[in-house]
């Protein structure tokens, strides 16, 4: 099956283990996601990232628990994020961690795409039950 539709982000800081050294700036932040569409859910997570001195180039890992219905089945799964940017140019993997899902959704495996456009976020999600 593939779906798609909105959601709304809300990103916070909070403290961080490691701490910036030679350029580079480490970050922490808590995700708080509202999914909208067949995907009617809500997620939490965390994310790790790393900002280089060099504009256009960062990483990120995260991992947010999305708890909800998909497609009208009850449910909750993890998702895993990879993300790098290399002089502006992304690349972003986002999976269901496998054997994540609970609930109707206890088969779930998949991958999600994010676009953002005139600040609204999008997902498509591609997944098998």
């Amino acid at each position: 099956m593939k779906i798609s539709g909105k959601f709304e982000v809300i990103l916070n800081p909070i403290d961080s283990y490691a701490t910036s050294k030679d350029g580079i700036k480490l970050g922490r932040m808590s995700i708080d996601k509202t999914f909208s569409g067949e995907l009617s859910a809500t997620s939490k997570g965390e994310m790790l990232s790393a900002l280089t001195s060099k504009a256009g180039s960062a990483g990120y890992v995260a991992i947010e628990l999305v708890t909800g219905e998909l497609n009208g089945k009850k449910g909750s799964f993890a998702l895993q994020h990879f993300g790098t940017m290399s002089n502006g140019e992304q690349n972003l993997l986002l999976e269901v961690v496998p054997d994540s899902g609970v609930g109707e959704l206890a088969a779930l495996t998949g991958k999600m795409d994010i676009t953002i456009e005139d600040g609204q976020h999008f997902y498509t999600f591609e997944y098998e039950l």
